[in-house]
């Protein structure tokens, strides 16, 4: 799988997208939750079921991205310094790699936050 560039304000964009996407995802959770009250419908109990199950799914997505990113990260940087590079070319690639690294690990809750603030929307 060829490997995706990003601007260097990937990780930021991210967390903005997160921001606007979270409060709405929230706001139309808790709406709901109160229009269902103590007998919630089947559709209420799938969303409430769901809700609950994709925390871990996408916390294990980014994990798994963080960590396949860091050990990627962390072979550039011996071939960096097998090669000869200065610390400041060893110092600029380092942080490309953090914001890499935080990008992807940010990746999987935008989407899934972003997918669920455009599924309630339609609600």
């Amino acid at each position: 799988m060829p490997r995706r560039t990003r601007n260097p304000a990937a990780a930021a964009t991210q967390l903005l997208e997160l921001g606007v996407s979270v409060p709405q995802v929230m706001a139309a959770r808790l709406q709901r939750m109160a229009q269902a009250g103590a007998t919630p419908s089947a559709r209420d109990r799938r969303e409430f079921a769901g809700m609950v199950m994709e925390k871990p799914f996408a916390f294990a997505q980014a994990w798994m991205a963080m960590w396949t990113e860091t050990a990627i990260a962390q072979q550039q940087l011996a071939l960096s310094l097998l090669s000869g590079a200065g610390p400041a070319a060893q110092f600029a690639q380092g942080a490309a790699a953090l914001e890499r690294i935080a990008g992807r690990g940010l990746a999987p809750v935008r989407r899934k936050a972003g997918a669920n603030a455009r599924r309630l929307r339609k609600c």
